[in-house]
């Protein structure tokens, strides 16, 4: 039972911080992005957010962006969901996306070719 508490507190996290950064944030470099996870650690003290970004824009910029946002971020949160500690939040870049767009950009280029 103890381990799925991490995995619903995490789940809840991605929720409402995507929620505020698309509502409630206001940086525009901070529009096209994607959560793609969070992971708690087991005493529920950290959250590691898993960020990834579509776009052309700068990405040490929108990592900045979000690294001044983390605070407010974190307060809206408090508000939002009642959980005995609120957890450090932490974001951390997510190739996935990235790698993914290269893939299928690869592909289409091999489609082109074999036409």
């Amino acid at each position: 039972m103890k381990e799925q508490r991490p995995l619903r507190v995490a789940e809840l996290i991605k929720r409402e911080v995507s929620r505020i950064l698309l509502s409630e944030v206001e940086d525009p470099r901070l529009r096209g992005f994607t959560i793609t996870r969070v992971e708690m650690s087991p005493d529920l003290k950290q959250a590691k957010i898993f960020v990834g970004f579509l776009g052309e824009a700068e990405e040490g910029e929108r990592y900045e962006a979000l690294k001044r946002a983390t605070k407010f971020i974190r307060g809206v949160l408090a508000s939002r969901i009642r959980i005995k500690f609120m957890p450090e939040i932490v974001f951390v870049a997510d190739p996935t996306l990235e790698k993914a767009f290269q893939v299928v950009e690869l592909l289409n280029r091999l489609e082109q070719e074999n036409q």
